[in-house]
């Protein structure tokens, strides 16, 4: 899904989050995204050892991070599971570290994060737990993709889910010049093609607000230069 955008215009801004409970706006270009999810994966194979074939359940919200790790799950070939068990991995939060236990098989992993955006870990982690502010740091940021891929989404293949989000896109009339507000969250399958895959798949940009105060969504219409949302 990135691949072309690096081609075309790899600093265009890709995803812009705004937070309004704390005032943090962040922007990542293509590239800098491709790097975050390239380190997301590099840090889920060669620290955590998984690839086609693994289960990473996501329990995270709709964040700039959250991005990245999504799709350094698919550049490694695993699959991105949203709300079962039976996981190799768990991403989350530190408030869902026991839904993060729970998610995962005896022996699984589990990588918190803070979210924040300065990079700070998350202080008194429960030993075991890897904490992602301070491993992504050490990985790099490329990687070649899995060149064959398990599942990636609801069992679909990376070529399905892909193709959806693309007939997403294609139906809500989403153009590359497009800049898409969006407050909703990537919390089924269903959700997270229509709100991030399909805006990626057209070659649109995502402004993801977390928190939002609707007295700043007007202003920031216009200083985002939203055409959609």
């Amino acid at each position: 899904m990135l691949d072309p955008l690096l081609r075309i215009n790899p600093a265009g801004p890709r995803i812009t989050y705004y937070d309004d409970a704390t005032g943090e706006r962040i922007e990542l270009s293509t590239a800098t995204l491709h790097n975050w999810a390239a380190k997301s994966a590099n840090l889920l194979r060669d620290e955590l050892g998984a690839g086609p074939g693994s289960r990473v359940a996501i329990l995270l919200p709709a964040h700039w991070q959250t991005a990245g790790v999504l799709l350094g799950v698919w550049y490694i070939g695993a699959e991105v599971v949203l709300g079962q068990g039976d996981c190799d991995i768990a991403c989350c939060t530190a408030d869902r570290l026991d839904e993060a236990d729970a998610a995962v098989v005896p022996g699984g992993e589990v990588v918190a994060l803070s979210l924040d955006p300065f990079g700070k870990p998350i202080a008194d982690l429960p030993f075991g737990i890897t904490d992602y502010a301070t491993s992504v740091r050490v990985h790099g940021d490329q990687i070649s993709p899995a060149p064959q891929p398990g599942p990636a989404l609801a069992g679909q293949s990376p070529a399905e889910v892909l193709a959806a989000a693309e007939t997403t896109g294609a139906a809500m009339g989403l153009a590359a010049t497009d800049r898409v507000l969006s407050t909703a969250g990537w919390d089924t399958a269903e959700a997270m093609v229509d709100h991030l895959l399909a805006v990626f798949a057209a070659g649109a940009s995502l402004v993801q607000v977390a928190n939002p105060d609707q007295d700043a969504q007007e202003r920031r219409r216009l200083t985002e230069k939203v055409t959609r949302g």
